[in-house]
């Protein structure tokens, strides 16, 4: 302080204090609360480059207060996001809860995660999103600002601030998405011909023949799996469940019974005898119930663990760089391969799972060709049963 200028005049009770503190070159506001039970004083602070800036917050403090609001000083943008994270997603999915904790690792909390909640303002809310727009697109972009608006609006049901500023911004648009590929038929034959006695090659079999979804794939049991059906009827797969909440599949016309080609269905058997003959030499019990490809350590194996699996395959198979290839492009692939062959794109969207033909036509097919077969006999053409199959290099 300089040394002309006079000392603060001590406030009288009730009053608000304001005074310079000369460690942090800052005026430092008090509000007196009160005591708590033991005798410990209770005080709400906040500072100021000016005395006026520190009137300001102090007379907001009081108004917060006025509306019951009770934000802690030093409540930050980082505990509401995992408040809201602890609390507000009771019966949502694991996947969900996962998805929204990774999100706010990676982009709320090394850029807002500090900031005081209730010192929070729209406009840095807009400058995070404007940085974010250049590493996340669209739809990623629209997420992480939904967990950190949810979150905000947890905390504000809960008085700990009077205002959701998220609320009071628009998000641009992020980076374009990367576009979704194919399969050559050559990548196709490579794939299948690389990998034989392991389970990935049995998972890339199956989403690259039958084109099931990863996430009907990866809870498959035994029980969903006929390769020699009882009734003389041909070789398939119920596809009745996902790990969706509560097991649903993706859409009611996700709920089907898929064929399996000739090579599909010699190749899931000898996975099952594989699988059968581990089960006794360890002394395990093999159940029609169990998983058709179950982590290491028992359970559904998780996205992340086949894509990394996959990979490995692709790397086996001679792809330059199996990283730019995700497991969902298997899926693709086989509504590609099936348009180009010539299977009817309303075949095609019905063996997907798809309510029509327009998710079908503009996202996952990348051929067009008009002829009708089915879709199983259609695979079967295309690469060739168990028995005319190249070995495997």
């Amino acid at each position: 302080m300089d040394s002309g200028q006079k000392p603060a005049r001590k406030a009288g009770n009730g009053e608000d204090s304001i005074y310079w503190d000369e460690s942090k070159s800052r005026y430092i506001g008090a509000i007196s609360l009160g005591y708590t039970p033991s005798g410990q004083r209770l005080r709400r602070k906040a500072s100021g480059r000016t005395k006026a800036e520190v009137r300001k917050k102090l007379r907001d403090i009081r108004a917060e207060m006025a509306k019951g609001e009770r934000t802690p000083a030093h409540y930050t943008v980082k505990q509401a996001v995992e408040a809201w994270l602890e609390q507000g997603l009771k019966g949502k999915a694991e996947s969900s809860r996962s998805t929204y904790q990774s999100l706010a690792a990676t982009h709320i909390y090394p850029h807002l995660g500090s900031a005081k909640l209730r010192e929070l303002e729209a406009d840095q809310v807009d400058a995070w999103l404007d940085d974010r727009k250049e590493a996340l697109a669209t739809t990623s972009l629209r997420l992480v600002h939904s967990v950190l608006s949810r979150s905000i609006t947890h905390a504000q049901r809960r008085g700990r601030v009077p205002q959701n500023v998220a609320t009071l911004v628009s998000v641009p648009d992020g980076k374009a998405g990367r576009t979704s590929k194919s399969l050559s038929l050559e990548q196709g034959t490579a794939v299948l011909n690389v990998g034989e006695g392991t389970w990935i090659h049995t998972y890339a079999v199956l989403a690259l023949l039958v084109g099931i979804r990863t996430e009907e794939t990866r809870p498959l049991t035994w029980d969903r799996v006929h390769t020699d059906p009882a009734d003389g009827s041909e070789a398939h797969i119920d596809v009745w469940r996902s790990v969706r909440r509560h097991g649903e599949t993706k859409t009611q016309k996700s709920r089907r019974s898929l064929a399996m080609p000739r090579r599909a269905a010699e190749v899931v058997r000898v996975h099952k005898a594989r699988q059968q003959a581990a089960c006794r030499a360890t002394g395990r019990d093999w159940t029609t119930d169990g998983l058709v490809f179950p982590a290491d350590a028992g359970g559904v194996r998780s996205a992340e663990n086949v894509r990394r699996n996959l990979r490995g395959l692709l790397k086996e198979a001679g792809f330059p760089d199996p990283s730019v290839w995700t497991t969902r492009e298997l899926r693709t692939s086989f509504v590609s391969l099936l348009s180009d062959h010539g299977l009817r794109i309303e075949d095609i969207a019905r063996l997907v799972g798809h309510s029509g033909t327009q998710v079908t036509e503009k996202v996952y097919r990348k051929q067009l060709r008009p002829v009708i077969t089915k879709g199983a006999e259609a695979m079967d053409e295309i690469f060739g049963s168990s028995e005319d199959a190249s070995p495997s290099s």
